[in-house]
């Protein structure tokens, strides 16, 4: 089954900044394999990973040229040889587009195997379903790659970006206490909209201090955004036993070995990409089931244009808080 040919999508040649190697151009999309779905995009989702690919990752290589953006949602229009015919017509939202690829969301169609489209229900958004992928998918990972969390404490790094966000729906979602970290109001309201128990602003509080009053027998995971800044605070508010995800990279860190043996604390680096393949199918299942169950929302929308899509590249590396979206369809 084939989609209609030509297509809108913006790509880059090279790598460098937006407005000098990102542009807007008609081309044809790519062919379905077999077990490729052609999903007709209504959003696209800038994520740090993006612009930073861009920016200054591989680039196109040989291809000549590569489409941006790892997530999005929209319909399935075409499906390969071997897809069910009846998937034609189900919205989905998408993962994973321009990993080892070079189709990418922010064009009119994405083509991408199958199961990189997961069914959106029709009371979810396609904006919330766009912002899944990379963000929920770390979430998950960072929440339960060391057991379930029942019960538990987590404290959440950065509780305003994306990844915060969906780390605590999912923690509250399965059972645990949540303590979160913002540097300001605004971000305070947003962690608290999304279910924390407690938002410690450590711009105007001492965090340790605070978080030791919140949970005296210490944290039992901790999600983290930075962890060349936080280690420190991080070890002082671990109980033993805890675990520390951290899911970018800032910068060098200098482990105190003995002292995390000594306390069987777990220092654990996620690459959302690279993550074992039994543990990206539960992210995707139980990502899925909370987003059914209605445990998931969305963030403050930037909304952009195509034509904009340079703009929507700087406003994420400019540090926007909420999340920005592309938007395909009309």
């Amino acid at each position: 089954m084939r989609y209609k040919s030509g297509m809108r999508a913006a790509l880059f040649r090279g790598t460098g900044p937006a407005d000098e190697v990102l542009s807007v151009e008609e081309v044809e999309p790519p062919p379905l394999g077999p077990n490729d779905v052609g999903v007709r995009v209504s959003v696209s989702a800038v994520n740090p990973t993006d612009w930073k690919e861009r920016s200054r990752g591989a680039g196109p290589g040989e291809a000549g040229f590569k489409v941006p953006n790892q997530d999005g949602a929209g319909t399935i229009e075409a499906v390969g040889a071997d897809v069910d015919p009846a998937r034609v017509g189900e919205r989905v939202w998408v993962y994973f587009a321009a990993w080892k690829r070079r189709w990418g969301t922010a064009a009119e169609l994405c083509v991408l195997p199958s199961r990189q489209a997961v069914a959106l229900p029709d009371s979810v958004s396609d904006d919330l379903g766009a912002s899944l992928g990379i963000p929920a998918l770390t979430a998950h990972r960072c929440l339960f790659a060391d057991g379930p969390i029942d019960g538990a404490t987590v404290l959440v790094s950065g509780g305003a970006g994306a990844v915060g966000h969906y780390a605590i729906e999912l923690a509250k979602w399965r059972g645990a206490r949540v303590i979160t970290t913002v540097s300001g109001d605004q971000k305070a309201e947003l962690a608290a909209d999304a279910g924390a128990d407690a938002v410690v602003n450590y711009r105007v509080e001492d965090a340790a201090e605070r978080i030791a009053e919140l949970a005296p027998a210490g944290v039992d995971r901790v999600v983290e955004v930075a962890l060349h800044r936080n280690l420190d605070l991080d070890r002082a508010v671990c109980g033993e036993h805890a675990s520390i995800a951290a899911y970018a990279n800032g910068g060098s860190v200098k482990l105190a070995v003995r002292e995390l043996m000594v306390r069987n604390l777990n220092v654990r680096f996620v690459l959302v990409y690279t993550m074992p393949e039994p543990a990206l199918a539960l992210a995707v299942s139980e990502v899925s089931e909370a987003l059914a169950a209605g445990a998931l929302s969305e963030l403050p929308a930037h909304r952009f244009t195509l034509d904009r899509i340079a703009a929507a590249h700087d406003a994420v590396e400019a540090g926007a808080v909420g999340k920005v979206l592309v938007d395909l369809a009309g």
